[in-house]
């Protein structure tokens, strides 16, 4: 009885958060939200290091390998807007905890799936759980924490947020060291306990006290718009551009978001106002925080294979050979607060996506003999584009908002960022996979399941051309020019997208945070 007196839901109330969070300690809720944060990003990342071994597992295509990375952040970006709102209503902490268990189990029954389809399905139960934890780790920071501290928790929480996928990396290539792809699944499971745990002890329980009725025509119209964006980019490459099933799902998509609009505009309490986006400071940090999030999970995704099937590297010696991004990130992440009181906002975010996108760029002009220093280079001006756009997005998300708009920001941001990663890695997949597939020559001179397996994924086709001993040898060659190829245009095409952005968030970005509406 005397923890459920003590640790009551609190709203906006200065006193109740302020009391709790001097008893639980501003560092306690911190170091659980960080956590069940790096759970989920590292969610996303973590299972790229396990594709080559899923390629041949499995028999994984390529398209199936981007399903299996993607159905985790389709779910995700899909439910991670109406979950949060239910969140606000019903209490953060607890919805996250729940959003733990669900994760935990989608986890642990991935570990035993003996099919990609079987996979992708626990991949999007964990992907609701993720949708569960994901909106609460920031609002639970805005909401708690006081004003002087706020900005360096959000900057905190943000270098986490980019770092957290090296982490998640580097804990995967452990795992692969030693034991099979199914103990990364194991692993998260574990996390997910003590994650939620964590929350339990040390996280008070915040909550919109207004209680506004939830929006499920918003709910389901965004869903639909997300899945369907993303199906269409990924079967693409398959299909073909123009396939009707590919042009129908992007008119799907495109008709859901039109509808989402139209009814946001006459709905008062809309899952998100359509109207936000008229604030300058929360259109341009929704942008620049879509668009790190696309570069960066969509590189991971065919940067790891680079490292693994052109250098030849390890699960673990590619994790490591991430970490200087994550070096760089989390410092730039805590020091930009000072850039944007120094040079302003518009200056801070148009410099970042022009340094990410200068490094994904000079990350194209990778090829088979280029080895790692040419990949280091680009990693690292990557990694301070990273740290800067990823923390002054989501500051000037945050600070767009007022106090009680906090759970909207805090979906907002999240929302962003996993509709980025989920678009990054089909466009990247597609993309890569497309370019892949046209760069071989022709395999009729090999047998019917030598040729599958050689367009399938260039995993697949590395391990075929192993099994013809030396005369294999023309073969390695032929995939691993096809895959260069892939890797360059996917790289080029992402490259160009965060310019674009860069120019857009020169021209429409604002100099300084104005007040909250």
């Amino acid at each position: 009885m005397g923890e459920s007196v003590a640790n009551p839901p609190v709203g906006t109330d200065p006193t109740a958060v302020g009391n709790r969070a001097g008893r639980a300690g501003t560092g306690g809720i911190l170091t659980a939200m960080c956590t069940c944060l790096v759970l989920v990003v590292a969610s996303v990342s973590a299972i790229n290091l396990a594709m080559p071994d899923l390629a041949v597992d499995l028999s994984a295509s390529t398209t199936s390998l981007t399903w299996i990375a993607d159905a985790y952040t389709v779910a995700l970006a899909a439910f991670v807007l109406p979950i949060g709102a239910l969140g606000d209503r019903f209490g953060r902490r607890d919805v996250l905890i729940g959003g733990t268990a669900v994760f935990a189990i989608g986890s642990a029954a991935a570990a035993f799936a003996d099919s990609t389809h079987t996979l992708i399905a626990w991949r999007v139960v964990m992907g609701v759980g993720a949708a569960m934890i994901m909106p609460g780790t920031l609002s639970t920071i805005t909401a708690v924490f006081p004003a002087e501290r706020r900005d360096r928790g959000v900057a905190i929480w943000s270098g986490f947020a980019a770092a957290g996928a090296i982490l998640g990396m580097l804990a995967a290539g452990l795992l692969l060291e030693v034991w099979s792809w199914r103990s990364i699944f194991v692993a998260s499971a574990v996390v997910a306990v003590i994650g939620g745990l964590l929350a339990l002890l040390l996280v008070p329980n915040t909550r919109d006290e207004e209680g506004h009725p939830l929006d499920h025509l918003g709910a389901y119209t965004s869903a639909v718009a997300i899945g369907a964006l993303v199906y269409g980019i990924i079967e693409g490459s398959d299909a073909g551009w123009t396939s009707h099933r590919v042009m129908g799902s992007f008119a799907v998509s495109v008709a859901a978001l039109a509808l989402y609009a139209a009814l946001g505009f006459r709905n008062k309490h809309a899952l998100l106002d359509p109207r936000l986006f008229g604030i300058p400071g929360f259109r341009a940090g929704a942008a620049t925080v879509l668009v790190q999030f696309l570069a960066v999970f969509g590189f991971f995704f065919v940067g790891l294979q680079y490292l693994q099937l052109i250098l030849g590297y390890s699960a673990l010696k590619s994790a490591v050979a991430l970490v200087p991004i994550a070096l760089v990130v989390m410092p730039v992440s805590v020091l930009t607060p000072r850039l944007i009181d120094r040079a302003g906002i518009k200056a801070v975010m148009s410099v970042g996506l022009l340094l990410l996108g200068g490094g994904i760029y000079a990350l194209s002009f990778l090829h088979v003999d280029s080895g790692y220093v040419p990949f280091l280079g680009g990693l690292v001006l990557a990694g301070l584009g990273v740290g800067m756009t990823s923390a002054v997005g989501t500051s000037v998300i945050v600070g767009s908002l007022r106090a009680e708009q906090q759970g909207v920001a805090s979906a907002m941001n999240d929302a962003t960022r996993e509709v980025g990663s989920a678009i990054g890695i089909a466009l990247m997949g597609s993309v890569f996979s497309s370019h892949y597939k046209s760069s071989l020559p022709s395999l009729d001179q090999l047998p019917p399941a030598a040729a599958h397996a050689v367009e399938s994924s260039a995993a697949a086709g590395l391990q075929a051309a192993s099994l013809l001993g030396p005369k294999g040898e023309p073969l390695t060659a032929a995939v691993r020019s096809a895959f260069i190829d892939g890797l360059s245009a996917s790289l080029v095409v992402v490259a160009i997208i965060v310019g674009v952005a860069a120019l857009g968030a020169l021209l429409d970005a604002p100099r300084t945070q104005a007040p909250p509406r």
